[in-house]
Order: C-alpha cells, then sequence, then structure tokens
C-alpha cells in the first residue's frame, strides 16, 4: 500500500524479520516489508530523535524524495 514503516533499532537484520514474521501487531498486516532507506548514528538520543522527526513530518512526498535521493 506504498505505506511506510519508521522506527528505529541496534539490530536491523532482527527488527525486520520480526516484522515479517508477524511480531509487530501494526506491522504484521502489511508484510512482507522491506528495507528501502537506513540511516545509522552514534547516539541511541540521536536515533530517537530522527525517528521522531520523520514521524512528526509524515509527508509522503517527502520521505520517498529522501529514500530517492541516496
Amino acid at each position: 500500500d506504498q505505506s511506510f514503516y519508521i522506527g528505529y533499532t541496534a539490530n536491523i537484520k532482527k527488527r525486520l524479520e520480526e516484522h515479517n514474521n508477524g511480531e509487530s501487531r501494526y506491522t504484521k498486516r502489511k508484510i512482507p516489508w522491506k528495507l528501502v532507506h537506513l540511516e545509522t548514528f552514534n547516539l541511541k538520543r540521536d536515533a530517537i530523535i530522527r525517528e521522531k522527526e520523520l514521524k512528526k513530518i509524515r509527508n509522503t512526498r517527502y520521505l520517498k524524495k529522501i529514500i530517492h535521493n541516496k
């Protein structure tokens, strides 16, 4: 449905598996998921700040621009 899931994790491989195994209540309705963008941070705090920033925007066109301008 062209929707995006935004979140942070210390283990991207494990988290993606959890989503695709239906272990997350929100994401199990939209399986399969694929990783289209990844940002890394040295501090968990910075990752949480970025996650909140992206969730607050809620603009699909902006998110697609981020993905395609890698």
